[in-house]
């Protein structure tokens, strides 16, 4: 029996209209970047600041100077927070009864996120999550190292007290959401078609299913 879902944010159970990446965009662009297409893409699903470090790094390979680093993420987080008040972001089709479906079946559910504290309360309190909806709730600045590493994962296990990868369930809109659910051992890896890489680009890698959206995790576990 699946004790505990992990689920993403951004793409995977919120809606926001991908702000993020164009935020991520922007500011790399205005730190003096040139990130490709594809280089934004590689980076979708990680901690912004280590997508920030890379993207400046490209073309010419060069680490950035931390202080360009951190002036380019305070940048990001304000562009975003802007797009979002100009935008408010909203839950996925489904999303908020599938959570509670899960729950009352005796499904943990906890959300990671690339994505650091202080924008994830923000981005939780604007969708009405803030209070009690959910088991736990962790931020990349929480873990050593972002995804594809599977700490978050665990730290989630942790959190609310899973001690077996075979009792969980990881659901992601990204390759790195997948990675890390396939290098945490869950037992469930599911990607979403909600977010920015489609079906071709998640198929691509390890997994277990590919859904339309978090709202198929009642039915997928026969809840439904």
């Amino acid at each position: 029996m699946i004790e505990l879902a992990v689920l993403d944010i951004a793409g995977t159970t919120v809606e926001e209209h991908g702000a993020v990446y164009l935020a991520l965009e922007e500011a790399v662009r205005a730190a003096g970047g040139d990130p490709s297409t594809t280089g934004i893409q590689r980076w979708m699903g990680a901690g912004k600041r280590e997508a920030i470090t890379a993207l400046l790094a490209e073309p010419a390979g060069g680490p950035p100077a931390p202080d360009m680093v951190e002036t380019a993420f305070a940048d990001f987080r304000a562009r975003l927070s802007a797009a979002y008040a100009a935008r408010p972001p909203a839950p996925l089709p489904g999303v908020p009864e599938t959570i509670a479906t899960l729950r009352a079946a005796g499904v943990q559910v906890a959300l990671t996120t690339g994505f650091d504290r202080e924008v994830t309360t923000a981005l939780l309190a604007a969708v009405g999550w803030d209070r009690g909806f959910l088991d736990a709730v962790v931020c990349v600045d929480d873990v050593a190292a972002g995804r594809p590493a599977p700490y978050m994962i665990f730290h989630a296990m942790e959190a609310t007290g899973v001690r077996d990868v075979g009792r969980v369930l990881t659901a992601g809109d990204t390759v790195r959401d997948l990675e890390a659910g396939t290098n945490a051992g869950a037992r469930i890896v599911a990607g979403v078609l909600t977010g920015s890489q489609d079906a071709a680009v998640l198929g691509a890698v390890r997994h277990t299913h590919l859904l339309r959206g978090v709202a198929d995790l009642p039915a997928l576990l026969s809840l439904s």
